[in-house]
């Protein structure tokens, strides 16, 4: 490529090149991407005229891999950073010759800037067919199916304003209006034919259908889809969703879905975030996001893969209304199973009925209980041992605790006859029976759903609501509905860790009201609280876990200084800064 443009070497190497696009790349009839210096892999030509381009004009500089024209080579360890988005242009050609277009969305230009660059482009490429302003290059992302749909909804959370109901300017439910009212505002112009309506509230919705469709007309997608099937080593280790338990389950109740590999396997992940800088300002956004779980492990919780499908706006949480907004995501996946769609697979040149299933969702604890309505608080909090919970009130700390974990240890295990170290009694009976999907929607079978603020709610048990997802034909026999997420889970065990080791203020759980809490129970006498002489102060006694002033220092700096196995710093050194 290097090599004079009049040599026979450059000239033999030319036609080695187009052979080679044409047989390994991905051509378009008999047109490729010109690779020359003057169309840079953007228009479509034949092969004479791609031919003489790069006689005469050469190839364009730094187009040393030939990722247009079919030169792949994507290695397949977990380490490597593979992601097949990076020639987005294998998606977007094959709805479009021009993806110049779509380049500003990609990007993250600002609308003057991209619009110059186009107004730049056509001035010295005049034959390129693109628009030049950066609003007609946004339309386009409608034609690719990415654009999302503006919902209104009650602002008590009562109903979404679409279907039937898509006229309405007041909630069928609480009375309430669907727009803001300004009592501010002159008669004359609320009067007027041009009055302006604002929605009160407003859902995002992102369809999901076209999106999936769209990943399979990427063949280099579409053929990832099905790596969880052709590729995946199947030598009993866990490395994949594929290989739980779960999946297999699933496999087994329906064996005309896990025919295709080619269907999808679904999760869902939400919960709540404030999305301005301070947070003294009180506001709570839910985004439900999905993940394909058919890619390898390294694709599948890429950012290009997460598809955002729900946008909830605050300023405050759906809480148990949340199922008002995923009506349309429902609506969605229930298309997806019981008929499928028509989708085409660029990997196979073949149109197929793919369908989709939510197998899980992810969550945190608190998130649990708004998507499942179990109420993960109080007497009755853990939803694994559901009634048969055993719970106890600290009267000094002022908080529920639950102290019989032991059950879920092997009936062998010497803690369970350790009456010392917990809770001063043994614990030998046999681990609680975990509610089943099915025992779950019977029971839950007659009980009235309530939605909305205003709204009394007559349900008085830990069983908030039927939830949503309980409508979807499949989804009380999956074996693994909810996944806490680990994240949550180790930063709070690990906060209260330290804390406590380290003696850090408002941090440590060892503190004055947990050793009056100890002589309440009557347990643990040697760290009961003591009067002291006078009778007025209180004197706690040392733990044994507890560490001296030099103790702690040392601490600190082993952790200060701990590195992860990449040679990295550990971030575990922000939670000893206090006790410093």
């Amino acid at each position: 490529m290097d090599l004079p443009s009049y040599s026979e070497e450059y000239s033999d190497g030319v036609q080695r090149f187009l052979d080679f696009a044409y047989s390994d790349g991905d051509p378009q009839g008999e047109e490729i991407q010109c690779p020359c210096a003057k169309c840079c892999n953007i228009p479509w030509c034949r092969r004479g005229v791609v031919y003489n381009h790069l006689i005469c004009y050469g190839f364009v500089k730094g187009y040393s891999r030939w990722i247009n024209h079919g030169e792949w080579d994507f290695p397949m360890e977990v380490d490597d950073e593979v992601n097949l988005y990076d020639d987005i242009d294998g998606l977007l050609n094959d709805q479009f010759r021009d993806v110049t277009q779509a380049e500003g969305c990609l990007h993250g230009w600002s609308n003057a800037s991209f619009t110059s660059l186009l107004e730049l482009l056509k001035e010295a490429i005049p034959e390129l067919n693109i628009r030049l302003s950066y609003n007609k290059a946004k339309s386009m992302v409608k034609d690719l199916g990415l654009d999302y749909k503006k919902i209104d909804v009650c602002p008590n959370d009562c109903m979404l304003f679409r279907n039937e109901h898509k006229g309405d300017e007041n909630c069928h439910v609480c009375g309430a209006s669907r727009y803001i009212e300004y009592p501010e505002v002159d008669s004359e112009l609320q009067s007027s034919k041009r009055s302006y309506h604002v929605a009160a509230k407003t859902l995002r919705h992102f369809p999901l259908i076209p999106r999936l469709k769209r990943l399979f007309m990427c063949s280099k997608t579409a053929d990832k889809l099905r790596w969880h099937d052709e590729e995946r080593s199947k030598d009993g280790k866990l490395r994949h969703p594929a290989d739980g338990q779960a999946w297999k389950d699933f496999d087994s109740l329906h064996p005309d879905f896990a025919k295709d590999s080619r269907n999808l396997r679904l999760g869902l992940a939400s919960d709540g975030f404030n999305p301005f800088r301070t947070m003294s300002i009180s506001h709570s956004t839910w985004p439900v996001v999905l993940i394909v779980y058919n890619f390898p492990p390294w694709m599948s919780m890429k950012q290009e893969y997460c598809m955002l499908s729900l946008l909830i706006f605050g300023p405050r949480s759906p809480g148990n209304d949340i199922d008002i907004y995923l009506q349309p995501l429902k609506e969605e996946l229930k298309v997806l199973w019981e008929l499928g769609v028509d989708t085409y697979d660029a990997s196979r040149n073949q149109t197929f009925q793919t369908r989709a299933a939510l197998t899980w969702i992810i969550n945190d604890f608190p998130a649990y209980a708004t998507l499942f309505g179990w109420s993960t608080k109080g007497k009755l909090a853990c939803p694994c041992c559901n009634y048969g919970t055993n719970s106890c009130y600290l009267k000094h700390s002022r908080k529920m605790c639950y102290m019989y974990h032991r059950v879920f240890l092997p009936m062998d295990h010497p803690w369970r006859s350790n009456k010392r170290s917990f809770n001063g009694k043994t614990e030998f009976r046999p681990l609680p029976q975990l509610l089943k999907g099915t025992d779950v929607f019977n029971m839950l079978q007659n009980v009235e759903n309530v939605f909305g603020k205003k709204q009394k709610k007559s349900n008085v048990s830990p069983w908030k609501k039927r939830s949503i997802f309980f409508e979807l034909p499949y989804w009380q026999h999956n074996s693994l509905r909810p996944n806490l997420d680990v994240m949550h889970i180790e930063k709070n065990m690990i906060d209260n860790i330290i804390g406590t080791l380290l003696d850090i203020s408002g941090k440590t759980k060892d503190h004055e009201n947990a050793c009056y809490d100890l002589k309440e129970m009557g347990i643990r006498k040697n760290l009961r609280p003591k009067d002291t002489k006078d009778g007025k102060k209180i004197k706690l006694a040392q733990a044994c876990y507890c560490m001296t002033k030099g103790e702690r220092s040392t601490f600190c700096g082993v952790l200060k200084n701990a590195k992860l196995p990449d040679g990295s710093a550990s971030n575990i050194s922000r939670c000893v800064q206090p006790a410093e």
